[in-house]
């Protein structure tokens, strides 16, 4: 995870072609937000501990009709004191480095002056070789683009657009970029919203354009009055940046000579993209014959469902043939696999980590742990794809010790966990906190999750930052299958790659009502389709 952010001041921007509402006044509550570009650079390098860097970009030209190639670009160091009229473009990078053999600043440039600010990952569609890291390669291959004004690339000369490029990648991606040679700036973020890319949109009060990973504590104003309906925050400074791919092309005004911008959205080119995001689900009642859960509880009687997904998931085996769906349930688990495995591949940029420790002493990834069945498949499968020299992080957070049903199931889980894969080392992690003492990090999770505002997605948001953060107890000895007689340590996870098991529950509809509607209505699909839309 990575932060980027972009203020451009000085330019004149025309929202009139995307579905911003650039002409009606803002609401008089919406007052300009003073915050520092310290502040900006504070909130990002959270995200990107590893480096942080900015570059300033100025634009000018003394030519009213056109902007001059030799004229309009400059950068300089961000220690500038004044604009003197010109135009600004502030680009802020911060790197959380996961590829790579050497350490990588933010923002790039190359020596065509373009730059850019990336905060994603690319498993596919671009190649990036294994001691090579994903910005660099992403910068080297939109180099390449076209530059033609109408952005649909060359095909007679064999060039991509950056759409093409954009469109191309697997994986989740926001990023901000100049090319210079068209004088256009591009930004977005991919098609499934994997990464966060705010936007504070020029407004009366406020002509600043700005995008941000996240934003800073100083830009939220809140307000912890229950009686506001659905939110907390009575101000939204910024608003999430729809899913897509945007260009900002430049030019000058033969009125005032003043800069303008013209802003675009574009279509994805990826034909299996299109199609991925105007999936339409249809319907389908399957029968007892082929529904592989009713036929595998059949054959076993009253033995738990749970045993026969734990033979999916062990490492005794391939999958029972009783179960007649098994061709796929397996697409799915290798699916799954795959995707851990893309997620928690090794890059040499770890050789800096474990520099002067043992390797069995490093855990690279953890695994955000409930001890419910998302968790329990991701820790499982992670086993399966992580060298087993190095320990798993298992992160679980409790508002009520020891009691809560997620730290009693954790305990359940680590347990089967270790039966399973008895050469590992797993390392429960018990993040302890009462939501009494958490009003001092409120402001800070509210920044993070803006502009998301209502208490349930606060309460979320804390759940998921303490866990994320890692810090908390271990049981030294943590191999033992019995940690009454060990030691509570202080543990914080060094871990680089967090993964999370989120949304089953509320895609299913639930699970734990559809082993009791299976029982009660004996496999009867249409009671429990109709149980599961209600």
């Amino acid at each position: 995870m990575c932060g980027i952010a972009l203020i451009i001041s000085g330019i004149r921007i025309d929202l009139s072609s995307t579905l911003v509402d650039a002409t009606s006044p803002p609401p008089k509550s919406h007052q300009r937000l003073e915050f520092s570009v310290d502040d900006l650079k504070a909130a990002l390098r959270r995200r990107g501990p590893d480096s942080l860097g900015s570059k300033k970009l100025l634009l000018h030209s003394n030519n009213p009709t056109s902007i001059d190639d030799r004229q309009i670009f400059s950068v300089i160091e961000d220690r500038s004191s004044s604009l003197n009229g010109k135009a600004e473009l502030l680009f802020i990078g911060a790197t959380l480095q996961l590829r790579g053999l050497y350490p990588i600043f933010q923002p790039f440039l190359d020596s065509s002056r373009n730059a850019l600010v990336y905060n994603g990952e690319i498993f596919d569609g671009i190649h990036v070789g294994s001691h090579g890291n994903d910005g660099e390669v992403l910068m080297h291959t939109l180099a390449q683009c076209c530059s033609c004004k109408s952005h649909n690339g060359c095909e007679e000369k064999g060039r991509s657009s950056v759409v093409d490029v954009l469109s191309s990648i697997k994986g989740p991606w926001a990023l901000i970029y100049w090319q210079d040679s068209s004088k256009t700036l591009w930004f977005g973020r991919d098609a499934l919203g994997r990464r966060s890319l705010l936007v504070h949109w020029p407004t009366e009060d406020d002509a600043r354009f700005l995008l941000s990973s996240v934003s800073p504590p100083s830009s939220l104003e809140q307000n912890l009055d229950p009686e506001v309906e659905n939110g907390i925050s009575k101000l939204n400074f910024w608003e999430e940046l729809p899913c897509g791919v945007y260009s900002l092309s430049m030019d000058v005004s033969e009125l005032d000579r003043c800069f303008v911008g013209e802003l675009r959205k574009h279509e994805w080119t990826n034909a299996m993209l299109m199609e991925l995001i105007k999936w339409e689900r249809i319907f389908v009642e399957p029968t007892t014959e082929n529904c592989g859960f009713s036929h595998c509880e059949t054959h076993l009687g009253e033995h738990n469902i749970h045993s026969a997904c734990s033979d999916i998931i062990s490492e005794s085996g391939p999958i029972p043939a009783s179960v007649p769906c098994s061709m796929s349930v397996q697409r799915v688990l290798n699916a799954l696999r795959k995707s851990v495995m893309q997620r928690s591949s090794l890059h040499t940029i770890f050789q800096a980590v474990i520099c002067g420790r043992r390797q069995e002493e490093i855990a690279p990834v953890a695994v955000l742990f409930s001890g419910g069945l998302d968790s329990m498949i991701l820790a499982a499968l992670l086993n399966e794809c992580l060298d087993p020299s190095y320990e798993i992080d298992l992160l679980n957070v409790s508002f009520d010790g020891q009691f809560a049903p997620d730290r009693i199931s954790a305990k359940a889980g680590l347990k089967e966990l270790r039966g399973i894969a008895p050469l590992r080392r797993w390392k429960l992690v018990e993040i302890d906190s009462d939501l009494s003492n958490l009003t001092s990090e409120t402001k800070h999770v509210m920044s993070l999750i803006n502009p998301a505002n209502t208490y349930m997605d606060l309460n979320i948001g804390i759940a998921l930052w303490l866990a994320a953060g890692g810090d908390g107890w271990v049981y030294e000895g943590v191999t033992s299958s019995n940690d009454v007689d060990q030691q509570r340590v202080k543990y914080i996870s060094k871990s680089r790659i967090i993964l999370v098991g989120s949304g089953a529950d509320e895609q299913c509809a639930g699970y734990g009502r559809h082993r009791t509607k299976y029982k009660h209505g004996r496999y009867a699909y249409p009671a429990l389709r109709e149980k599961a839309l209600k």
